[in-house]
C-alpha cells in the first residue's frame, strides 16, 4: 500500500504512531468530518475552551487500544494475533464514524427525518461500496478480516467460527474501555474542569487477562481504579449535567425541531444539507456524512432574525449568550416530582401571559452509576472491584434528578409556588396527581 508511516502530535497522549495503511482510512473525507463534530456539543456555552472534535478523541481511542493490546501481549506473550491486534485498534478508530453533527445531542428523531442511531449509521458508513472510509477498510482488510471487526463491534463471540475473546470486546467497549479513559482525559483537559483525574499508563499497567478470557485488575492497580471511577462521577456532576449545558442543549434541539416544523410548511428555506437532516425521510450514508456542526452554526445569524418567535428566541440565545432561561434552585427535584409540578407551573406561566412551549424546559439527569452486575471491573480474586472499596460501592447508586428551567423575571416566584406544592414531603405530592 503506498504512503508512509506517521506520527500525530496529540495533545494528550503526545506521540501518536499512524501505520500507512491505518493513515488510509483516517484521510478519507467521512474520517475527516470529525474535526468539524464537536466532542461535547453546547459545552462550550459553559466552559470556552471545550471546542475539541470527534477526530481528536477517536485518534485517542485509537492510541489507547494499541497500547493496551500491546501490554497485554506483554504480560501474556502471544494472548492477541497481530491481525487482532489491528482490529481492536480499529474498532476504537471508527467507533464514532457514525455520529451526527453535535455529537450524541443530535441522535434523536426530533431532528432526523430519517433517525437511526450513531452505531447503526456507522456500520451503513463502513459497509457501504460508495463511501471512501468503506472503500478503504476493505482494501486494508478485506471482506473476512472485517466482518470480523464488524463482529467485534457488535460484541459477538465469534465469527466465522473462529471466537473473539471477551478481552478483545472489553477494550473497545466495557466500563474501563479506552473510549471512557479518553474521552474522560481529554473533556477534563479541554475544560479545565480541577477534579484530580486518574492515570491512563497506570491503569493500563495494571489490566491482566484471566484463564476466563476477561481482564482484571491487580490488587494493586486499585487505587487507579478508583480515581478512574470518581474522576467520571465528578466529570459527570460538573460538566456533562452543568445546568446551562443542559440548558444549551435544549435549546438547539428545540430550535431544529421548531426549524423542521417551518421547513415542512414551507415557512423557512434551509441549506441542502440541513434539508437532509430535517427532511429527508430515505436518507443514504453518503447524504448523511455531508452534514456537521458547520452546517447549524451558519444559520444561526438568519434564523435569529426570523420572524418565529420561537425560532428566533432559541437562535439568539445561542448566537448572543443573552436572556437565558434560569433554572429553578430546588435541589433534588424528583422525575416524580416534574412530573407533577410541570403541568402546575405551565399554568402559572400561561396566566402571566407567557408561551409555555418556548419558556417551560425541562430537563431530566439520568446518570446510573458505576454498574457492577453490568460487566463490572473485576480484581485478581474474581470479585468486583465494588467488593474491595467502599468508595467506588457508593458510586454504584444510581442518580436521577429534574431541572425546570424558566423567564427570569418569574424564576423567584415560581421558586416559591414550586417549595410549597412539594412540602412537606414527596408523599404529599399525591394529592395533585
Amino acid at each position: 500500500m503506498n504512503g508512509r508511516d506517521r506520527v500525530i502530535r496529540d495533545e494528550i497522549h503526545r506521540d501518536i504512531l499512524v501505520p500507512a495503511a491505518h493513515a488510509v482510512i483516517i484521510d478519507t473525507p467521512e474520517f475527516q468530518r470529525l474535526r468539524a463534530i464537536q466532542q461535547l456539543s453546547t459545552c462550550e456555552y459553559v466552559f470556552p475552551a471545550a471546542t475539541h472534535n470527534r477526530f481528536a478523541h477517536s485518534l485517542g481511542a485509537y492510541h489507547l487500544a494499541g497500547c493496551l493490546a500491546a501490554h497485554l501481549n506483554d504480560v501474556h506473550p502471544g494472548l492477541i494475533s497481530e491481525d487482532d491486534e489491528e482490529l481492536v485498534q480499529l474498532a476504537a478508530l471508527l467507533h464514532d464514524i457514525g455520529h451526527p453533527p453535535y455529537s450524541h445531542l443530535l441522535e434523536t428523531p426530533r431532528v432526523y427525518a430519517t433517525f437511526r442511531s450513531h452505531e447503526a449509521w456507522g456500520r451503513d458508513i463502513l459497509e457501504s461500496t460508495s463511501t471512501a472510509i468503506g472503500v478503504a477498510v476493505r482494501e486494508v482488510l478485506g471482506e473476512r478480516r472485517l466482518g470480523r471487526l464488524f463482529a467485534l463491534m457488535d460484541g459477538a463471540d465469534e465469527h466465522d467460527g473462529q471466537p473473539i475473546p471477551r478481552f478483545m470486546k472489553e477494550i473497545v467497549s466495557s466500563q474501563l474501555d479506552v473510549d471512557r479513559m479518553d474521552y474522560m482525559i481529554r473533556d477534563q483537559a479541554n475544560t479545565g474542569a480541577q477534579i484530580g483525574g486518574f492515570d491512563s499508563a497506570r491503569v493500563i499497567r495494571a489490566l491482566r487477562v484471566g484463564d476466563d478470557g476477561r481482564m482484571y485488575v491487580k490488587r494493586w492497580g486499585l487505587p487507579a481504579i478508583e480515581a478512574y471511577l470518581v474522576t467520571r462521577y465528578h466529570m459527570y456532576q460538573q460538566v456533562y449535567f452543568h445546568k446551562v449545558n443542559m440548558l444549551t442543549q435544549a435549546y438547539l434541539v428545540n430550535m431544529l425541531e421548531r426549524a423542521k416544523e417551518l421547513a415542512t410548511t414551507g415557512d423557512l428555506v434551509v441549506s441542502k444539507e440541513l434539508e437532509h437532516m430535517l427532511l429527508n425521510e430515505a436518507l443514504s450514508p453518503d447524504e448523511y456524512v455531508l452534514l456537521n456542526d458547520a452546517h447549524i452554526k451558519v444559520a444561526l445569524p438568519a434564523w435569529a432574525n426570523h420572524s418565529d418567535a420561537k425560532l428566533s428566541g432559541y437562535a439568539g440565545r445561542l448566537l448572543a449568550r443573552k436572556n437565558f432561561h434560569k433554572s429553578l434552585r430546588i435541589d433534588h427535584l424528583t422525575v416524580e416530582m416534574c412530573d407533577v409540578v410541570i403541568p402546575r407551573i405551565g399554568a402559572s406561566l400561561s396566566e402571566m401571559g407567557y408561551d409555555v412551549e418556548f419558556d417551560l424546559i425541562q430537563a431530566t439527569i439520568r446518570k446510573r452509576g458505576y454498574l457492577p452486575y453490568n460487566g463490572g471491573i473485576l480484581l485478581e480474586d474474581g470479585r468486583d472491584a465494588s467488593e474491595h472499596s467502599a468508595l467506588i460501592q457508593s458510586l454504584a447508586q444510581p442518580h436521577e434528578r429534574c431541572l425546570i428551567f424558566v423567564p427570569e423575571a418569574v424564576r423567584d416566584e415560581l421558586e416559591r409556588n414550586v417549595r410549597e406544592w412539594i412540602k412537606p414531603s414527596q408523599s404529599s405530592l399525591a394529592q395533585f396527581d
